[in-house]
């Protein structure tokens, strides 16, 4: 049920500032941030894409810019892709918030961290999880199961959304890596995502298309791992 790639957004401000953004107004791409912005266009060209989805924040909305010229498709905006909504903590130094006892809550056990005056880790999870499969439902009704696209969003909202397509606990989230402007892969059949990518930082994106089906009356995705692995 569609082919789903995770691009997080290219290097922020607050990202060199070393500083919790979360959804401050006026982030916004640094020069390497634009400069990963316009790569995406050679990393995904030959891939097909039916459509784009942003997460509301500034930076994420200048990653697709160049993609959506490129490809002469507009965004849609989804609020639910958005970056966690870190209450007080947000702006704060990463520095100062480390010394904070819910630091080694974050770290240790995301499942039960709430930010004060924000939400919880578990929450966003929920709201990005279903947004994922509720575009993905969407857009496989309107251009086929074997559709791919896009969704641009931030680090622990594409590391919490690789972790359900991983079937890993929350708790285990922190384990995975998504670098600015990196490609996660998740491919969704009925019963059970396939991760094709994790963090692609470089190379060679073609693999990621899923083959026809050879059959004319086959019109799903198979839910079956092959035994031994792809070939």
């Amino acid at each position: 049920m569609t082919t789903l790639i995770l691009l997080r957004h290219g290097r922020s401000t607050a990202n060199t500032a070393g500083v919790l953004a979360g959804r401050s107004a006026g982030v916004e791409l640094d020069e390497t941030g634009r400069a990963q912005a316009e790569k995406v266009v050679e990393r995904l060209a030959g891939i097909p894409i039916a459509e784009i989805v942003t997460s509301p924040m500034t930076r994420c909305r200048q990653t697709v810019e160049p993609l959506t010229i490129a490809r002469e498709l507009v965004p849609t905006v989804e609020e639910e892709l958005s970056e966690v909504d870190y209450g007080e903590w947000t702006g704060g130094s990463l520095k100062a918030l480390a010394k904070e006892p819910l630091w080694k809550v974050v770290q240790a056990h995301p499942s039960a961290a709430v930010f004060p005056g924000g939400e919880g880790l578990a929450g966003m999870q929920a709201r990005a999880v279903a947004a994922v499969r509720a575009h993905g439902a969407r857009i496989a009704e309107t251009h086929g199961p074997s559709a791919v696209w896009l969704a641009c969003s931030h680090g622990d909202v594409i590391k919490s959304v690789l972790a359900d397509a991983l079937a890993t606990h929350l708790d285990n989230f922190q384990r995975i890596m998504v670098d600015t402007c990196s490609v996660s892969v998740v491919h969704y059949t009925d019963t059970r995502p396939f991760v094709a990518r994790v963090n692609d930082l470089g190379g060679d994106l073609a693999g990621i298309v899923p083959p026809k089906p050879r059959r004319r009356r086959s019109t799903k995705r198979s839910s079956d791992a092959v035994v031994g692995g792809s070939t």
